[in-house]
């Protein structure tokens, strides 16, 4: 699998233990729902202002979405 769908299922898993729905955190971050769900798919990499986001929105590490650690 690579680093990029397996980020996508991490970032999916983390938004919904976190609450959210793609669109409030593609609001959040800016973009359409359909360009965050691209990240989520796997086809779109994150850059690294929008990784940081994305782990203080969630609560988790970089590590963990990146696959390094386990939640």
């Amino acid at each position: 699998m690579s680093l990029k769908v397996a980020l996508g299922k991490r970032l999916k898993e983390a938004r919904i233990i976190a609450g959210y729905t793609q669109k409030q955190v593609a609001e959040k971050l800016l973009m359409t729902q359909q360009q965050y769900s691209r990240f989520e798919n796997g086809i779109f990499e994150l850059n690294y202002e929008q990784l940081a986001f994305l782990c203080n929105l969630y609560h988790v590490s970089a590590d963990y979405l990146l696959g390094i650690e386990e939640y």
